[in-house]
């Protein structure tokens, strides 16, 4: 990873510039510390005293009393007259810095109100006193806070869900809560926040980076395209298979570009309430007209792309649609000059609903594909850049042993291959942990402790050299690089394969692979004259290939040249099948003679060479795991010529379930 050396050092003090965030709960939380304050000075508990009976009896024959307050009827709150406060009696009450000469100087708890008052009348007319006697009623502080308890929690829960709902609490405005809830989820990248991707990060897809890079120079230089008299591309479709490289495409051009880039996902549209939708793609597009020249990108758009009134009779989905149809009128109403451009991936463009498809919305639709040899090797040595690599690791090599890979398994199979060195004690990756991460990739781990019986070990070890066997025979059987007979994953044995990468498939290659697949189950028939469940997935494998000649490739003299392959994926049939009765039969018909044919004919050629395959199966027996070189010293060299090698490549293939 590289890093940047004219970053500053870190300083060990916070930055002077650094703002403590804003809470609004600050306010209330102030108001409130007031309010108890004033409550507090007010009532005068700071400076209030209790008196004892002889102290009260003291100062009431002294005439220093100026009005006595009777409060709730059990507690005698005593004032003292302004001109008696300097006395000695009263000074350490009055010296206090809380004292407040309008509050009641000491409290006296009396008992009984009526002997009390009684008490205070007879006093006051044998002394000729001079003060004032009142009655009062009031609650204590505490208690007022308790009786507004209920009140102060539901105005406290109020105030707490209008904060969530209008997007605050650290929600940051947008995608917040109930009033935010038509805003746009979109994650924005601008010049305070830049993608780190560029182009250069990007290996292979030549040609959907030449179209992306294209879109690119459309935001930078507009005028460049628009002085011609053509109009600026209003969105770009990006379709392919799982881990090509679609989304970061997507990151390099908001790398690239330099202009504000909102990105988000197809499922970030669909919300629980009626008219979100809607709501939040509105509101995507004004603020991306607003920070013009910008791009939107819409990962996974078949989320809320599928296509409309489809599934009448399950009931179909208004809200999506509704959003559907937001986006088209906003793709729609762009004007010439808004310079904003839509970029949208998916894996499932069969799915995608044709208004969306037309030109005018997404002008170019850019297919990234499954990388090819070169392309590969590009992509390994990308991924292989943060890696302690032995010397011995070619990255071209291993580009021949992953046909097939994506750039996704690509990166998982380097940083699976670390894993596996750092496992072994490794201070550098060599090339063998790079194989043993694709075989644990595609086949899965090794159970070496599984416990399998000296028989089935036997049937194992036959059914997998009938593959080998089978292979080696057949001229457009894929030639077998491996065989094991160690359990991985699921199965109990695998063999791994050299395939060939084709743009088309004839008859004849897909009939050798099918002859191929279905020697295992042959061999453990030749050898013992009993088949067993270990060929499910060959089974499966073949069956499926059988259906596609005959029902989708139109691969079949019986059916002719006739496909049931809806391409469109709109779900034409999704109730019935496009053929009658009578055709389904003659499509079952076939299918089962092409399997049973090929099978008979795997049969006949493991008869044919019964004493190499046998000898083959004991040499697994012995190793475990044999290698080409191994069929070449039994069989000797394939009895057809060469073929054009820049095409062929290895790849580990999981052939038997046993």
């Amino acid at each position: 990873m590289a890093t940047n050396k004219n970053t500053k050092p870190k300083s060990n003090f916070k930055d002077s510039n650094f703002k403590p965030k804003f809470n609004f709960y600050w306010i209330y939380g102030g108001l409130f510390v007031l309010f108890l304050i004033f409550q507090y000075f007010n009532s005068g508990n700071l400076v209030q005293r209790e008196i004892s009976q002889n102290k009260f009896e003291t100062i009431l024959e002294s005439n220093d009393i100026s009005k006595i307050v009777i409060l709730n009827k059990t507690v005698a709150q005593i004032y003292i007259k302004e001109e008696a406060l300097s006395n000695e009696a009263y000074k350490k009450v009055t010296n206090s810095s809380f004292f407040n000469k309008n509050t009641p100087v000491f409290e006296y708890n009396f008992g009984d109100l009526q002997n009390f008052e009684k008490k205070l009348e007879e006093v006051k007319a044998a002394n000729s006193l001079e003060f004032d006697k009142m009655n009062d009623e009031q609650t204590d502080l505490f208690d007022s806070i308790l009786a507004y308890l209920p009140f102060i929690f539901l105005i406290g829960l109020w105030i707490f869900f209008m904060r969530r709902m209008s997007g605050g609490s650290g929600s940051g405005g947008a995608g917040g809560q109930i009033f935010n809830i038509g805003k746009s989820k979109a994650k924005l990248f601008d010049q305070d926040q830049k993608v780190k991707v560029t182009f250069k990060d990007v290996a292979g897809l030549q040609g959907a980076k030449e179209e992306v890079q294209e879109i690119v120079d459309f935001l930078k230089t507009p005028e460049k395209y628009t002085s011609l008299g053509g109009k600026i591309p209003k969105g770009a479709l990006l379709v392919g298979a799982p881990g090509t490289g679609k989304t970061l495409l997507a990151k390099a051009v908001a790398g690239e570009a330099g202009v504000p880039f909102f990105s988000l996902s197809g499922s970030d549209f669909v919300e629980m309430f009626v008219g979100v939708g809607a709501s939040r793609v509105r509101d995507l597009f004004k603020q991306a007209q607003q920070k013009s020249p910008s791009i939107i990108f819409i990962d996974e758009i078949d989320a809320i792309g599928r296509a409309r009134g489809k599934n009448n009779m399950t009931g179909g989905n208004d809200e999506r649609e509704n959003t559907l149809n937001q986006l088209l009128t906003e793709m729609d109403g762009f004007g010439t000059d808004t310079n904003v451009i839509v970029l949208a991936a998916t894996n499932r463009a069969d799915v995608l609903d044709k208004a969306l498809m037309r030109a005018g919305r997404f002008d170019r639709q850019i297919f990234v594909d499954l990388p090819d040899l070169n392309e590969r090797k590009a992509i390994f040595e990308v991924h292989m850049k943060p890696l302690k690599l032995g010397k011995n690791v070619d990255s071209e090599f291993l580009s021949q042993q992953t046909p097939g890979f994506s750039g996704a398994d690509i990166a998982n199979l380097c940083n699976e291959s670390a894993l596996i060195a750092a496992r072994k004690g490794n201070k550098k990756i060599q090339n063998q942990d790079f194989l043993d991460a694709v075989d644990r990739i595609i086949g899965g781990l090794e159970k070496k402790n599984k416990i399998i019986s000296v028989k089935e070990k036997k049937t194992i070890a036959y059914h997998e050299a009938g593959h080998a066997t089978a292979s080696w025979m057949l001229e457009h059987a894929a030639p077998l690089v491996k065989v094991t007979i160690v359990p991985r994953g699921q199965s109990l044995g695998a063999a791994w394969y050299l395939p060939e990468e084709r743009m088309i498939v004839q008859t004849e290659q897909m009939l050798d692979e099918m002859c191929a697949t279905l020697a295992g189950r042959a061999a453990e028939k030749v050898m013992f004259d009993k088949i067993s469940t270990g060929a499910l997935n060959d089974l499966e494998k073949v069956t499926r290939q059988a259906k596609a000649m005959v029902s989708i490739y139109g691969l079949n003299d019986k059916i002719g040249n006739i496909t049931y392959y809806d391409s469109s994926g709109q779900g034409e049939y999704s109730f019935s099948k496009p053929y009658s009765e009578e055709t389904a039969k003659v499509i079952d018909e076939e299918i089962s003679n092409i399997i049973e044919s090929q099978y008979q004919r795997a049969i006949e050629i493991l008869t044919e060479h019964k004493d190499k395959l046998t000898t083959l199966a004991e040499l697994l027996l012995e190793k475990e795991v044999i290698f080409k070189d191994d069929l070449v010293a039994i069989f000797g060299e394939r009895p057809f010529g060469a073929k054009e090698t820049p095409q062929k490549e290895s790849v580990s293939e999981e052939n038997n379930e046993l």
